[in-house]
C-alpha cells in the first residue's frame, strides 16, 4: 500500500466543526487554496446535546457543495467525517444521498480494541453499497495504549484487524495533544512534541509496527497566531518527517501552506530516488555516489526510501533549497 500516490495525498487535513454553515462557500471560493483535505468534525469540536442539528447542517453543506460544482469548477478537496461512533457511519452515509460521492472517508477517534471491530464493519458495509471506495483513518489516541505492559499487545492487534481492510486505510493518524493530555503535558510553540519523550516514545511504537504497511500522519500543531508558530511548526514537521510522518492535522488555514511546503522533496534528494529507482539492472555494481558527489546511494539499502521519496516528491513538489 505504501507505493501508491493515493495515502500521500491526504497531505494538511484541516480540521474544520461540522456545523460550519460557511462551508460549501469557502470551499467553492477556495478560500483554503487548492492542495489540502478537510475533516468535518462530528465528535470533539461538537457540544454533545447538539450533534444532531451538526448531522443536519453538514448534510446540507454537502448537498449545497455537490449544487456548486455543478456549476462552476474548483477545487475539491478530499472530504472526511469525523464520527463519534461506529452507528453513525453507515446512517450518516445513507442521509448524504447522492452528495456522499463527495466523502473520501470517515475519520474514527479513539481507535482502541474495544471499539475497532464495530467501526471496521461499518466501513465494509458501507464499501458494500457504494459506488466508489469509502476509506479510513483510525486515531490512535487512546490512553489505553500508555500503558506499556499491553502496548505492543493492542498495538499488534489492531494492526491484525486493519489489514483485513489495508487497501481501504488511507491513512493512520496520531492524538497528539489527547495523548499530551493524559500525561497533563503541552508543548509551547518552540517546542517539539517530539520532545516530549513518553509521547514521543508512543509515536515511535506506532510507527516500528505501522510504518512498513501504512502512511502515518504526524499531530496536529496548535498554534496559529503567536509569535514563534511559524518557526515551530516548520520545526515540528522536520521532526515529523525524520520520525517518519508524511502530512499533517491542520486547525487553522495558514498552516496548510506551511506544511506544504515543509514536504516539498530537495532537488537533491529527489535526483537521488530517481537515481536509485532507475537503476541499471545490468550493472555490475549496486552502490554508486550521488548525483553532487555528496553521499553514498546503495540499491539494496536505499531503495524503500527512495521511492516514498519520489511518491512525496509526485504530491508535494520540489525544491532547491
Amino acid at each position: 500500500m505504501n507505493n501508491s500516490l493515493l495515502y500521500y495525498s491526504v497531505g494538511a487535513l484541516l480540521y474544520c466543526p461540522a456545523n460550519r454553515k460557511n462551508i460549501a462557500a469557502s470551499i467553492a471560493g477556495q478560500r483554503f487554496g487548492t492542495k489540502y483535505s478537510l475533516a468535518m468534525c462530528l465528535e470533539d469540536t461538537i457540544r454533545d446535546d447538539c450533534v444532531a442539528e451538526a448531522e443536519h447542517i453538514l448534510t446540507d453543506s454537502l448537498h449545497r457543495l455537490d449544487a456548486l460544482a455543478q456549476e462552476k469548477e474548483f477545487y475539491m478537496p478530499k472530504i472526511f467525517v469525523r464520527v463519534r461512533s461506529a452507528r453513525q457511519i453507515g446512517r450518516l452515509h445513507n442521509a448524504f444521498g447522492t452528495a456522499a460521492k463527495l466523502v473520501t472517508g470517515y475519520i474514527l477517534p479513539k481507535f482502541s480494541l474495544e471499539n475497532a471491530d464495530d467501526y471496521l464493519a461499518q466501513i465494509v458495509r458501507v464499501n458494500e453499497v457504494s459506488a466508489q471506495p469509502v476509506y479510513t483513518m483510525p486515531i490512535f489516541e487512546s490512553p489505553s495504549m500508555i500503558d506499556l505492559r499491553s502496548r505492543y499487545d493492542i498495538l499488534y492487534a489492531l494492526k491484525e484487524k486493519l489489514d483485513r481492510t489495508e487497501d481501504k486505510v488511507l491513512n493512520i493518524r496520531v492524538g497528539g495533544n489527547d495523548l499530551c493530555h493524559a500525561f497533563g503535558f503541552r508543548r509551547h510553540d518552540d517546542e517539539s512534541i517530539h520532545q516530549i519523550r513518553p509521547v514521543a516514545n508512543i509515536f515511535s511504537d506506532i510507527i516500528t509496527v505501522y510504518g512498513m504497511d501504512y502512511i502515518i500522519s504526524g499531530p496536529v500543531w496548535e498554534y496559529y497566531h503567536s509569535i514563534n508558530w511559524e518557526k515551530g511548526l516548520y520545526h515540528e514537521i522536520a521532526d515529523d518527517k525524520l520520525c517518519g510522518f508524511v502530512g499533517k492535522t491542520v486547525i487553522y488555514p495558514s498552516q496548510i501552506a506551511i506544511v506544504n511546503d515543509a514536504y516539498r522533496v530537495s532537488e537533491k534528494d529527489y535526483q537521488d530516488a530517481a537515481a536509485i529507482m532507475n537503476w541499471d539492472a545490468s550493472s555490475h555494481s549496486l552502490v554508486s555516489g550521488s548525483a553532487g558527489r555528496e553521499r553514498m546511494n546503495e540499491y539494496k539499502t536505499h531503495a524503500n526510501w527512495a521511492q516514498r521519496t519520489l511518491l512525496m516528491a509526485a504530491y508535494f513538489g520540489t525544491k532547491n533549497y
